[in-house]
């Protein structure tokens, strides 16, 4: 019997892979439904949603909002735009921020969840791991120039860096971001939104 998006997503919110690793309680993050047009893979949820269960909750969210040119309604909004982080848990405090994603999520659960959105039209590769995991390999050296790859990615992915804080500094020392970059997503969520 196949299995329906909804007892998918209450599989990936009931799974306890890293729980071991973690040491403490998994909470993982997915938001998902059939007809969502829009996909934003991240890296793994920060302390801000692993307590709050709401995705992009945190000042990164309100800069990715931005960058795409959507209020929160419509970026929440499950039946145009899903979310699936490359480590579904919050993975921990490192030196200089958070752990990277864990490694179990993406192996488990990816495959079966985009075979459950069928009309994606947009994927967002915000961050590193996301681009790891879905950009061609030796597409780019590093994140900046895959960026900067933005309209040769392949079709329907478009690479991003990731909205923390640092972004800002990342922002100012490569202007063509602001300038072309964004007018270009901007327009192009707008259009998957709209149809």
């Amino acid at each position: 019997m196949a299995t329906t998006l909804d007892t998918l997503l209450g599989e990936i919110r009931a799974c306890r892979l890293c729980e071991h690793d973690l040491g403490f309680e998994p909470r993982p993050f997915v938001a998902a439904s059939a007809g969502a047009r829009l996909l934003i893979i991240g890296q793994a949820p920060g302390s801000k949603v692993h307590a709050s269960g709401i995705g992009w909750d945190d000042d990164s969210g309100d800069r990715l909002r931005g960058w795409l040119g959507l209020d929160k309604a419509a970026f929440y909004d499950t039946a145009k735009v899903a979310q699936m982080p490359s480590g579904f848990c919050y993975p921990g405090k490192a030196s200089g921020g958070d752990k990277p994603p864990r490694p179990e999520c993406a192996p488990r659960w990816h495959a079966p969840l985009l075979a459950q959105l069928p009309h994606r039209k947009l994927t967002l590769l915000v961050g590193l791991h996301a681009q790891k995991r879905y950009l061609p390999r030796g597409f780019a050296p590093n994140l900046t120039e895959a960026v900067r790859l933005w309209r040769e990615a392949p079709d329907g992915l478009f690479p991003l860096p990731h909205p923390a804080w640092r972004s800002r500094l990342w922002m100012a020392r490569n202007p063509w971001f602001e300038a072309e970059v964004l007018p270009d997503l901007r327009a192009r969520v707008r259009e998957v939104l709209s149809d």
